[in-house]
């Protein structure tokens, strides 16, 4: 059972599990060095400090406190790839970040008041000396921590597979400060992860007076969250004890997607599938579809006008074929395409997949399909908002009606709208009516929706323009 993404890993959130000094590094580093480095750049270029740039600072602050959400610190090694990586996420978010206050500085006049030397600079140094930053400070509390941040000791009550994860991940990352003891269990050895049974300290009924003995400060609870007379137990027995106490939910038995806590008045509730692009992140999402599409629009117009009067021309029908299929949340949406066969299916009943060598493909669809050029009229739906640059390709709805039925989770591929292009194509999952290769695209559709970031879309944009090049698998 695998307990962290297959392909990037999800940043850290702040947790009252940090260190104090962790704790306010990972809120506050991104807002404060945004700040700073602007108030460096206008002394840098001996402007006046107050009036204009104070109000700057002050937006820079919160806005970088919502874009960048917490600084991902982890201890251990960091690979330059992941490094590399890293910087580019920093200059994506900083890039809509500085966008996005200067749209909002021009509308409300005061763009004029600025020095232009000043905000270009800012914008070109602030995601370098964050990068920077965020480096400086894993390092300075890995090494400084040693002295001035007190240590905890640790242990897990449940030696289940979940417990077992947690005791790594505990171990692996120093800057969390804990030191692992081990478990309590009340199982027989050969019923739990073999490779932790020489850390079982005893029964769940010996836990209290060894948490006592050891001053123990704090205690996973891994079993099942109930009020079943063991557990009831178990808490009454620690309640003498002064450690702090955690239940670990087991949630990673149904598929997880974007999985986090949330509360409605303070009822707590646990997300287990949702969306990834809610607050910040789905208006951050909507630019990136919005600057991309326009841009290539305007880019590609004589090219699309070109491909028009080649359909035209070339075959009886409209030049543009429309289909529906489902959107965001399942719901209908129209799809458009060039036409590049000589029937126009909606494919809501009834739909028969394109064949190597098929008779109903046109002479100019043909060059169409292999170089996906017939897809770029979605270059509007992205626009109008139905889909977006990246993100699960939409199939025909006879096609989701038959699979729907047949893989599991299929339809949570809908909590995000479709895409022109997305992680299962750049894998070569790019099309066939086959139920293993369908699988392979929902594994990889759902892989996305976990572990989305703008730097995934991008990668991803930038594997598709290599790949249609060369990709044979289009017919």
């Amino acid at each position: 059972m695998l307990y962290k993404p297959k392909h990037s890993e999800a940043a850290p959130s702040v947790t009252a599990n940090d260190p104090s000094a962790v704790f306010v590094v990972k809120s506050l580093l991104y807002p404060l060095v945004a700040v700073v480095s602007l108030y460096a750049c206008v002394l840098g270029w001996e402007e006046a400090h107050r009036g204009p740039y104070f109000l700057l600072g002050v937006l820079a602050f919160i806005t970088s406190s919502e874009f960048f959400e917490i600084v991902p610190l982890r201890g251990g090694r960091t690979t330059a790839w992941a490094l590399l990586r890293l910087l580019f996420d920093i200059a994506l978010r900083w890039g809509l970040i500085v966008a996005f206050l200067w749209v909002l500085l021009c509308v409300s006049g005061f763009s004029g008041r600025y020095h232009e030397a000043v905000i270009v600079s800012w914008a070109l140094l602030t995601p370098v000396v964050l990068w920077a930053g965020q480096i400086g400070a894993g390092w300075l509390l890995m090494h400084a921590g040693e002295r001035g941040i007190p240590r905890r000791r640790a242990v897990i009550i449940g030696l289940t597979d979940l417990g077992a994860s947690l005791a790594r991940n505990l171990r692996e990352d120093p800057l969390l400060r804990t030191d692992m003891l081990g478990f309590f269990e009340d199982r027989d050895p050969s019923r739990v992860a073999a490779h932790e049974v020489s850390s079982i300290l005893g029964r769940s009924a010996d836990a209290a007076e060894y948490i006592s003995r050891q001053e123990v400060g704090v205690v996973y609870i891994t079993l099942p969250m109930s009020r079943d007379a063991r557990i009831v137990g178990l808490l009454d027995s620690l309640r003498d004890c002064t450690a702090s106490v955690y239940f670990v939910p087991d949630l990673f038995f149904c598929n997880l997607i974007q999985a986090r806590f949330d509360q409605i008045h303070g009822i707590p509730l646990v997300a287990v599938r949702e969306s990834p692009f809610y607050g910040m992140r789905g208006a951050a999402k909507r630019l990136f579809d919005i600057g991309i599409a326009g841009s290539v629009t305007a880019l590609l117009s004589p090219l699309l006008a070109l491909i028009a009067i080649g359909v035209k021309v070339t075959s009886p029908g409209p030049v543009i074929f429309r289909q529906k299929r489902y959107g965001l949340d399942g719901k209908e949406i129209i799809v458009y395409k060039f036409r590049s066969m000589t029937v126009t299916e909606d494919g809501q009943r009834d739909y028969t997949q394109v064949s190597r060598g098929d008779s109903r493909v046109t002479p100019i669809g043909g060059f169409l399909r292999r170089m996906s050029l017939d897809e770029l009229p979605q270059l509007f739906n992205v626009l109008e908002g139905s889909m977006s640059i990246v993100g699960p390709r939409p199939h025909a709805i006879a096609v989701n009606e038959q699979y729907r039925r047949l893989i599991p989770s299929y339809m949570i591929r809908h909590k995000v709208k479709p895409g022109i292009t997305g992680w299962a194509q750049v894998h070569g999952y790019r099309g066939g009516d086959d139920l293993e290769l369908m699988k392979k695209r929902v594994e990889f559709d759902l892989d996305y929706l976990r572990n989305w970031s703008l730097a995934l879309d991008f990668s991803i944009l930038f594997r598709t323009v290599a790949i249609v090049w060369r990709d044979q698998s289009a017919y």
